[in-house]
């Protein structure tokens, strides 16, 4: 197995745009996402900038100055069904708010079935620098299992447009799909990595509760061959100079998706539209938003009162410190001691059970080298049980 890259300081500040419209619901998917036939964009960038007004007002009352922003995601849903100037409203709004890191990296997320250069362009102009495509496949035949409204030819479309237009661009696949063989993944994944720019994610399928795929009774991949299609993954990708840097991500060194690992690290982030999420740091400690999930329910309380807040609440320092090991954990290059205490306000070191951490340690599950904690090769494979077992009271 090759060796992903190594810890990347610095988690930065960032700041997540939910749009909920897809054209259909993808029977895998879990996501906060409504299918939706034409929108009436005119409303939306003065409520996301209505959001954007009231987070900064809170977040100033807590700190000295507002936090410089490293990273922008657009997300969804399919934000590519976004008007370009809607994104240039929410750019407009973002960088009349908060002070923007002249190097910011500002993703949005594209399908290709609603994908096309004028709306490309458009985009980047309003300032996007890299674009993540939803591919899922380069099969037909996968992609209309997956539900997907697009095929191979427009998804091949799609990468060489996104290619000629922003600087940076990455696309998404799926892999223990039902039917699937060995053979077939390193045979899509090889012409994949051909066409890969300095960024690659590759999701292993899982059937969550609640999604059409586990309501049809869609069987997920047997242990045996998710295991070896996930270490062939980390071959033919590290083979190509895209190491893993995270369970499902490969990158060029220093090419690494800054907005995720702002997650990743336990960095603070704003969400702001339905169902967004965000942490953020105050003079109180951490706190937790969340957004109304509903897009029109949403939309009526930003109108109404200046932003869509379901609910917030303080983090305590347990609490914190298990996010944290949630999401560094799944870093090949683990949890760096600095990020952690930056984090959780507690020391790497001493944060967990002497014995379950041995054990762990021990079993061949974790290591610790100097300043950091990160799972094995082995550890990878069996990470949610390491995490629990971690974890455990």
């Amino acid at each position: 197995m090759n060796a992903g890259t190594g810890v990347i300081s610095g988690a930065g500040f960032g700041i997540y745009v939910h749009w909920p419209f897809c054209e259909s619901k993808c029977p895998y998917c879990d996501f906060n996402s409504h299918a939706a036939g034409r929108v009436d964009q005119a409303p939306w960038p003065s409520a996301y900038r209505s959001e954007l007004d009231w987070a900064a007002q809170e977040l100033s009352q807590s700190h000295a100055g507002l936090p410089t922003v490293t990273s922008i995601f657009f997300g969804g849903g399919t934000p590519s069904l976004m008007e370009p100037e809607t994104v240039a409203g929410i750019m407009a709004a973002i960088r009349s708010t908060f002070p923007l890191d002249d190097d910011a990296e500002i993703t949005l997320e594209a399908n290709p079935s609603s994908a096309e250069a004028g709306r490309f362009r458009g985009y980047a102009s309003a300032g996007v620098n890299r674009v993540s495509i939803g591919v899922q496949s380069l099969h037909d035949d996968a992609l209309v299992s997956l539900g997907r409204a697009h095929g191979r030819d427009a998804a091949l479309a799609t990468i060489t447009t996104a290619r000629d237009i922003f600087p940076r661009y990455s696309f998404d696949l799926i892999y223990a799909r039902p039917g699937q063989t060995i053979s077939d993944w390193t045979a899509e994944l090889t012409e994949a990595a051909a066409l890969a720019g300095d960024h690659l994610s590759v999701y292993q399928l899982t059937i969550e509760p609640g999604t059409a795929f586990a309501r049809n009774g869609v069987p997920a991949a047997d242990e045996g061959t998710a295991v070896a299609m996930y270490q062939i993954t980390q071959d033919i990708l590290g083979d190509v100079g895209l190491p893993a840097y995270e369970v499902s991500s490969h990158a060029a060194p220093g090419m690494e998706s800054r907005h995720n690992l702002t997650y990743w690290r336990g960095g603070a982030y704003l969400g702001i539209g339905p169902g967004a999420h965000g942490r953020l740091m105050t003079k109180d400690g951490w706190r937790a938003v969340h957004r109304i999930h509903g897009p029109a329910r949403w939309l009526g309380a930003v109108e109404a009162k200046g932003h869509g807040t379901a609910k917030e609440f303080s983090l305590t320092t347990e609490e914190r410190r298990d996010e944290v090991v949630m999401m560094g954990l799944r870093l090949f290059g683990g949890i760096e001691a600095g990020d952690f205490r930056a984090a959780t306000g507690l020391s790497l070191m001493n944060a967990f059970s002497s014995d379950r951490l041995a054990r762990l340690v021990d079993g061949g599950f974790l290591e610790m080298a100097p300043g950091t904690l990160k799972a094995t090769p082995e550890g990878m494979l069996r990470l949610d049980s390491v995490i629990a077992t971690l974890l455990a009271e």
